[in-house]
């Protein structure tokens, strides 16, 4: 899974010299809340929500709504943009773009190639790749199985177990409980119960149905 697989191509960008109150009206328009500027092709900056609002003066100010405006107008997106931005090449794993995400507490990430500007992934991205990845919502029953002490070729003998049965994994996970590892399969069959029956007859311990 690549970044390239999630990211968005279809890109709003600033330049540095547009005005604020444009770069709050593309933000509106497209239902973003980011906009990444460029000069010249070249990543430069990004503009957040957040660093305008650091931008609008307080409710204290003694500025009144035309003068505001006025500074919307005027000021351009150069004077408050996040110009140190963390970025991920497009070939990068999903996993290093959640990663870097996660250290840095961002919700977004400009995807890049080589040094041109490609795309955008946010944290919505990343929750709809998951949800991709895990096939939530589509046909088929989840189970997990219970592995307390991993070794070679458990997966493999999962496989072969339900391939019997002419039962088909759809999507697999594993994921670490303490010592264990919970091995997470959706199966194309219409109850959980029979997958069940079937995995616990062929000696492994599953769980709990999570349907």
């Amino acid at each position: 899974m690549s970044v390239a697989d999630y990211m968005t191509t279809k890109l709003i960008v600033a330049h540095p010299d547009t005005s604020i109150s444009v770069a709050i009206e593309l933000m509106r328009t497209n239902d973003i809340h980011r906009l990444p500027v460029l000069a010249d092709n070249q990543l430069v900056g990004l503009v957040t929500q957040g660093s305008i609002a650091k931008a609008l003066p307080s409710s204290a100010t003694s500025l009144s709504v035309y003068e505001t405006n006025y500074l919307l107008t005027k000021a351009t997106v150069a004077s408050i943009m996040i110009t140190t931005v963390q970025t991920i090449a497009a070939t990068a794993q999903l996993e290093a773009a959640i990663d870097k995400m996660h250290r840095h507490k961002i919700g977004v990430l400009p995807v890049m190639q080589a040094d041109r500007l490609v795309g955008i992934i946010t944290n919505n991205d990343i929750l709809a790749a998951f949800l991709n990845i895990t096939d939530y919502g589509d046909n088929g029953v989840v189970t997990r199985v219970i592995i307390h002490h991993d070794r070679p070729g458990v997966i493999f003998k999962l496989g072969q177990v339900l391939a019997e049965h002419s039962l088909s994994i759809k999507t697999l996970m594993v994921v670490r409980r303490h010592t264990d590892r919970i091995i997470e399969i959706r199966v194309d069959s219409p109850t959980v119960a029979s997958v069940n029956a079937v995995l616990t007859a062929a000696g492994f311990e599953v769980e709990r149905s999570v349907n």
